[in-house]
C-alpha cells in the first residue's frame, strides 16, 4: 500500500503526467453527462419500461452497454462512439482489400494517415445519419416514447441533427483524449461506458444471492472474476520471441578496421493478434437469427425450436456456434493483419535473420508457421471467453452481472487498462521513476516492441 501512494505521489509530481490524466478525466466526465441529457420530445421512462425485459446480450443491449445507458435513456449520445468505431473497422478491413487504402496505411506516411483519418470521420458522419433513422424508428415503434405534443417533422429533423452532432462530438472528445490525455479516447469512451453498468449489475448480484443466502456462491462468483481478469490479462499481454540474429559488419578503429559482433533481438507474435475483433464479428453474424426471428414473429408468435434457441445468448446450440465462429475469425482476422512477408523484407533491410533460417521466403514462411501455432491457443481463450457469460448464467448469476464474465466488455476493459497503465508506465520510467508495476512485465517496458511496430 506504501508503494501504491508513493507512485500517486510521482505521477502527482510530473506536470505532463497530471495534466494529462486530469484532461482525460474532464473529457469523460462529459462524455458521461451528455449521457443523461434527452432527446427533446422523447419519454425516457417509456424506453425504461420497453428494455426491462431485454437481454443483456442482445443487439440493443449491447449497445446500450457500449454506451453506458445513453441508448436506452434516449440521449443526445445515444449512439455513442461506436458509428466512428465501425468507420474506423471498415476503413481497416478496407486497407486489406484495395491498393488505395493500402498505399495510405503504409507508404504516405503522416500524409497517408492524416487521409485515412478525414474518409475515417466523413464515414462516420453517413453511418451515423444511417444508424440514427434506425434508432428513431426504433423509438418510434414503442408506444408512449414521443410526446404527443411534439411535431413528428420537427423531431425527426432536430432529433437526425441532434444525434448527429452527438456522435461527432464523442468522437471529437476521443481525439482530444489521445492527443492531449492518457490513453486512446474512443477506447476510454467505450470503456467508461461498460465499467458505468457494472456497479449496479454488481450491486443487483449481491441482492441476489442475499436474498437466496447464497453468501458462499457470492465469493466464489467473485474469486472466479478475478481469476478470469487475470488470465485474460496473461493471454492479452502474451507474446511468442522469436529470436533475431543481426549480421556482423566491420567496424572502423583507428587505423584498422575489426569485426563488430551481431546484436540480438527478437520479434514478439501475439497470442492474441487479433484482439476483440473476432467476438465483435461472430456476434455481429449471430445478430441475424434474432433479425430472421423478428419478422418471422411480426405477427405475434414467438420463435419456436431451433431458432428460439439460436436467438438466445445462453443457450448451448448459440454458445456452440459463436465459440466456433470466434476461433473461425481468429485465424481470418490473424492472417490479415499479420504479414509474414513483410516481417522477412523488414528483417533483411535491417541485416538481420532468425538463427537457421534462410532470409525471403523461408523466414516469411518460418514466421508463418509460429503465428499459425500461437493462433490457436489464442483462438480458444477467446471462444471460451466469448462464451463464458452463458456457462456463469447457466450457474444462476444474473443475466446483468454475468455479461462482465466474458465476451467484448471484459476484452475491451482488459486491453484498454493495460494500455492506459502501459502509457503511464512510460511517463514515470522516462522520469527515472519507479512504474506502476515494478515486478511485472507491461509491453511497454520492453524495447523489443518496436521492432513489431516498425513492420
Amino acid at each position: 500500500m506504501k508503494k501504491f501512494i508513493t507512485t500517486l505521489q510521482n505521477i502527482w509530481k510530473i506536470k505532463e503526467l497530471r495534466e494529462r490524466i486530469g484532461w482525460t478525466l474532464l473529457m469523460l466526465f462529459i462524455f458521461r453527462l451528455g449521457s443523461f441529457v434527452v432527446l427533446p420530445g422523447v419519454i425516457p421512462a417509456s424506453l425504461s419500461k420497453a428494455g426491462a425485459g431485454g437481454s443483456a446480450n442482445d443487439l440493443l443491449g449491447l449497445v446500450n452497454l457500449f454506451t453506458g445507458g445513453a441508448f436506452q435513456n434516449a440521449s443526445i449520445m445515444a449512439l455513442g462512439i461506436m458509428p466512428y468505431i465501425t468507420a474506423s473497422i471498415i476503413v481497416q478491413l478496407l486497407g486489406f482489400a484495395m491498393p488505395y487504402f493500402q498505399r495510405l496505411q503504409q507508404k504516405e506516411g503522416e500524409s497517408g494517415r492524416k487521409k485515412l483519418q478525414q474518409i475515417t470521420r466523413l464515414l462516420t458522419v453517413a453511418i451515423t445519419l444511417v444508424q440514427g433513422g434506425g434508432y428513431l424508428t426504433y423509438i418510434n415503434s414503442i408506444p408512449g416514447a414521443i410526446d404527443p405534443a411534439m411535431p413528428t417533422g420537427i423531431f425527426w429533423l432536430a432529433s437526425t441533427i441532434i444525434l448527429s452532432a452527438g456522435t461527432v462530438f464523442a468522437m471529437w472528445l476521443g481525439e482530444k483524449i489521445t492527443d492531449k490525455g492518457i490513453g486512446n479516447g474512443a477506447s476510454l469512451l467505450i470503456t467508461i461506458g461498460i465499467i458505468a453498468a457494472l456497479p449496479q449489475a454488481l450491486a443487483g448480484e449481491i441482492a441476489l444471492q442475499i436474498s437466496t443466502n447464497g453468501f458462499f456462491m457470492l465469493i466464489l462468483e467473485l474469486a472466479l472474476f478475478f481469476l478470469i481478469i487475470m488470465a485474460t490479462v496473461l493471454v492479452v499481454q502474451g507474446v511468442r520471441k522469436v529470436p533475431i540474429q543481426f549480421a556482423k559488419h566491420m567496424v572502423q578503429r583507428g587505423s584498422s578496421q575489426m569485426p563488430s559482433t551481431g546484436g540480438r533481438d527478437h520479434i514478439p507474435i501475439k497470442v492474441n493478434a487479433a484482439g476483440v475483433m473476432p467476438i465483435i464479428f461472430a456476434q455481429a453474424l449471430m445478430f441475424v437469427p434474432a433479425t430472421v426471428a423478428q419478422f418471422a414473429g411480426s405477427g405475434g408468435a414467438a420463435p419456436t425450436g431451433i431458432m428460439r434457441q439460436l436467438i438466445d445468448p445462453f443457450s448451448a446450440i448459440s454458445s456452440v456456434i459463436v465459440f466456433l465462429l470466434v476461433v473461425g475469425f481468429t485465424y481470418v482476422y490473424t492472417a490479415l493483419i499479420v504479414n509474414p512477408t513483410q516481417y522477412a523484407e523488414y528483417l533483411k533491410r535491417q541485416n538481420a535473420f532468425i538463427p537457421g533460417i534462410k532470409p525471403g521466403k523461408a523466414t516469411a514462411d518460418f514466421i508463418d508457421t509460429i503465428t499459425t501455432r500461437v493462433t490457436l491457443p489464442g483462438s480458444i481463450f477467446l471462444g471460451l471467453i466469448a462464451i463464458l457469460p452463458a456457462f456463469a448464467r447457466g450457474f444462476g448469476v444474473n443475466p446483468a452481472f454475468a455479461i462482465f464474465f466474458g465476451g467484448t466488455s471484459l476484452l475491451i476493459g482488459v486491453a484498454v487498462v493495460l494500455d492506459t497503465l502501459q502509457q503511464i508506465e512510460s511517463h514515470l520510467l522516462m522520469r527515472r521513476y519507479d512504474g506502476l508495476v515494478k515486478s511485472g512485465k507491461l509491453q511497454g517496458r520492453s524495447r523489443m516492441q518496436s521492432i513489431g511496430s516498425n513492420m
